[in-house]
């Protein structure tokens, strides 16, 4: 069975390409619900992979979607649907059980991919017996905030 990555996507664009957007997710979640499948775009080609999974919004976030992929973040259908609409994106996905924690971000016609690595996820340890996080010097519930802190660092320096 596959991991699950969580994804979380922000188009930015002209009112008119959101709200095309908008009914494009609502179409791909609505035939999900009937079919059980992961989704894509109609106007894309079935590549194997980069399904859409339990589409949801918040009332009122125009633009911004939440879903799940299996294994890892489908940024490439992400980039495929900005560039049908002529829009930006933030993709921002996770899938801890395979070390995946990441952001991608399509501006202008530009994809950059920032993810850490290895040595970032070595950078913390957590104690079994607290249950804390332990992270330059300081404790932390969750390694949620450290993760972010190294992410930002990285795309800080590029």
């Amino acid at each position: 069975m596959a991991n699950w990555c969580s994804n979380t996507v922000v188009f930015e664009g002209t009112p008119e390409a959101i709200t095309a957007i908008q009914e494009l997710f609502q179409s791909m979640k609505e035939k999900e619900e009937k079919t059980e499948e992961g989704q894509l775009p109609e106007f894309m080609e079935d590549t194997n992979g980069g399904y859409f999974f339990n589409i949801y919004w918040n009332e009122g976030d125009e633009g911004q979607f939440q879903y799940e992929t299996k294994w890892s973040p489908n940024i490439e259908i992400i980039q495929k649907i900005a560039e049908y609409y002529q829009v930006d994106f933030v993709q921002d996905y996770e899938e801890m059980g395979n070390l995946v924690y990441g952001r991608a971000t399509y501006r202008d016609g530009i994809l950059s991919d920032i993810f850490l690595g290895d040595d970032d996820f070595e950078a913390y340890e957590q104690d079994e017996e607290t249950d804390l996080y332990h992270f330059e010097g300081e404790e932390y519930e969750s390694d949620y905030e450290i993760l972010e802190t190294l992410l930002e660092r990285k795309i800080v320096t590029l």
